[in-house]
C-alpha cells in the first residue's frame, strides 16, 4: 500500500489538466451524458480563475458571470471576506459531534435575527434540497397530517422527498412512485390553493416566492398574502423555499417580505455560505418546532453529520455580515430595475423576445419559438425537438461563445433564459452584457437563423450518438 497509486490524480495534478483531460474524466467517471450535453454548445470550457463577477478560462480570456451559480454566488466568485472566515475557523474542531458548536449556535441566532416575523428554531445542512427534506418531515411532524401540496412548474431539489414535491413531470417520472399524497395546484392562483386545502387534512403548502426554475415567475401581488392567510384558516403550514430566492436577490433580504408574508418554515441554501461552502437551513417558528422535536426523546429525529460543521458556520456567520453591511438587497432592487429597463426596451425592438420578467437581479427573458414549419422544411422535421428543448441554451451558447457572458436556460422552462449575477455586479458590466444581448438580437433578426446556425452542432452530436 506503500508509494503512489498508479493512475492516482494528485490535486497539482488535478489543477492543471487539460481540457480534453478533463472531458475524459468526466466522460469515464462521472456523467458521460452531461459531457454530451455541455459539449452541444461548447459549454465545457476550462475556466481556471475566478474573482467577483468574472471568471477567467485557461487561455486567459475573461467571462462575465450572469449565471451566478443560480443564485448561490449572490457575494460573488471566492469573496475575500468569506475565504478569510475559513481560514479564521481552521483551528477549531470542524466536526464534533459530542458538544455543542459555538459557531453553529452563533449562526442560527443570526439568522433568527435577519429572517421574517418569529422563525426562531433552524436546522443546519448541506444544500436546498436537505433543507426541503428537513422541512417536510418537521411539517408533517409537527401536523400530525400527511397530504402535501405543491405548486405546478416547481422545483425543490431531486433528492426523494424534494422531487416528490417539484413540479415537473420529466424528473419525477422515472422514480417513481415517490412520496404519496402528494398534490400540485396552479401557481399563483390562491383558489385553487384553498380548494385543496378545504378538507382539512394538508400537512403543509410548499411554495416559492418567485419560480426559478418555473421560468422566473412572479406571481400575481398578493397571491402570497392570500396563501398565508388560507393555510392559517385551515391549519395547514406554510413552507416558504427562498433557496434562489433569499439573502437579497430580489431586492428584499427575503422575497416573502415584499407582501409582508411570515411563513411557519422557510429553506435557505445557495448564498448562505458564501458562495464558497456548502450550507443550508430550515427554520421555524418556535411552536412548529417544539410540536416535532419538543422533547429529549426526539431530539436526535433529523440528524445531518456535516450539517452545521465550524467552516460552513463561520462563512454563513460571515456572509450575513456582509449581506447585511453593504444592504445588497437594496443593490439588487436597484440594479435589477436599472437592467430591467434596458432590457424591456430592447424586447421592444425584437418581439422574439416575448417576456421581460422577475425581481430585484433574478430576472428571465423569455423568447419565442421560432417557425417550426420553417425550421422543418430546411431539416426535415428535425429542429423542431431541438429548438423545443434547447432554445435557451442555443441563445445562452451565443451569448457564451461570441460574447463572453454565462448564463443558462431554466430547467423547467428551457425557452427562457435566466440573469442572476452577483449583486455585487457593477453597473459597468449590466451595460456590457445588455450590449452583447442586444447584438444577438440584431445579427439574428429573423432569430430563425440564429436556432439554425447555432443547431448544427447540436444536430450533429446528436446524430453522431445515434
Amino acid at each position: 500500500m506503500k508509494g503512489t497509486l498508479p493512475g492516482f490524480v494528485t490535486l497539482k495534478e488535478a489543477l492543471t489538466l487539460s481540457r480534453e483531460q478533463n472531458r475524459e474524466n468526466h466522460r469515464k467517471f462521472v456523467n458521460p451524458e452531461m459531457v454530451t450535453l455541455l459539449g452541444l454548445i461548447n459549454f465545457d470550457k476550462m475556466f481556471v480563475r475566478a474573482e467577483n463577477c468574472s471568471v477567467w478560462d485557461a487561455e486567459g480570456e475573461e467571462y462575465l458571470d450572469f449565471l451566478g451559480g443560480y443564485g448561490a454566488l449572490n457575494l460573488g466568485h471566492n469573496h475575500p471576506e468569506i475565504a478569510a472566515a475559513v481560514e479564521l475557523a481552521r483551528h477549531t474542531p470542524n466536526l464534533l459531534q459530542a458538544a455543542l458548536n459555538p459557531l453553529a449556535g452563533a449562526l442560527a441566532r443570526n439568522l433568527a435575527l435577519v429572517t421574517p416575523g418569529d422563525l426562531q428554531y433552524c436546522f443546519f445542512g448541506n444544500s436546498g434540497a436537505e433543507a426541503v427534506e428537513g422541512a417536510i418531515k418537521l411539517a408533517r411532524a409537527a401536523s400530525g397530517r400527511k397530504k402535501i401540496i405543491s405548486c405546478q412548474g416547481s422545483f425543490h431539489g431531486k433528492s426523494f422527498g424534494a422531487l416528490s414535491v417539484t413540479g415537473r413531470e420529466k424528473y419525477r417520472k422515472p422514480f417513481q412512485p415517490l412520496l404519496s399524497e402528494v398534490e400540485f395546484v396552479p401557481y399563483g392562483q390562491a383558489e385553487a390553493v384553498e380548494k385543496a386545502l378545504c378538507g382539512r387534512d394538508a400537512a403543509v403548502f410548499i411554495v416559492e416566492p418567485v419560480q426559478g426554475e418555473g421560468g422566473i415567475i412572479v406571481p400575481p401581488e398578493g397571491y402570497l398574502r392570500q396563501v398565508r392567510e388560507i393555510c392559517s384558516s385551515y391549519g395547514t403550514l406554510l413552507i416558504m423555499d427562498e433557496i434562489q430566492t433569499g439573502f437579497g436577490r430580489t431586492g428584499t433580504m427575503f422575497a416573502c417580505e415584499h407582501e409582508g408574508v411570515v411563513p411557519d418554515i422557510m429553506c435557505v441554501a445557495k448564498s448562505f455560505g458564501g458562495g464558497i461552502m456548502p450550507l443550508a437551513a430550515y427554520i421555524a417558528k418556535e411552536a412548529v418546532w417544539k410540536s416535532a422535536y419538543g422533547s429529549v426523546d426526539k431530539a436526535t429525529l433529523h440528524t445531518s453529520t456535516f450539517g452545521g460543521n465550524s467552516r460552513a458556520a463561520a462563512a454563513g456567520i460571515t456572509a450575513l455580515e456582509v449581506m447585511w453591511r453593504e444592504n445588497l438587497a437594496a443593490q439588487a432592487a436597484e440594479k435589477g430595475a436599472y437592467v430591467k429597463d434596458k432590457l424591456l426596451k430592447l424586447q421592444e425592438r425584437y418581439p422574439f423576445i416575448r417576456e421581460v420578467r422577475g425581481r430585484g437581479l433574478m430576472l428571465g427573458l423569455e423568447f419565442a419559438q421560432p417557425d417550426h414549419n420553417f425550421l422543418n422544411r430546411l431539416t426535415g422535421g428535425a429542429l423542431e425537438k431541438v429548438a423545443q428543448e434547447y432554445l435557451g441554451a442555443l441563445v445562452a451558447g451565443e451569448l457564451m461563445n461570441k460574447h463572453h457572458i454565462i448564463t443558462a436556460y431554466t430547467l423547467n422552462n428551457p425557452n427562457v433564459i435566466r440573469l442572476e449575477p452577483p449583486l455585487t455586479v457593477s453597473f459597468a458590466q449590466l451595460d456590457r452584457m445588455v450590449q452583447a444581448l442586444e447584438q444577438v438580437c440584431e445579427k439574428n433578426k429573423g432569430f430563425g437563423d440564429m436556432v439554425l446556425s447555432s443547431a448544427k452542432t447540436v444536430l450533429g452530436a446528436l446524430f453522431k450518438r445515434k
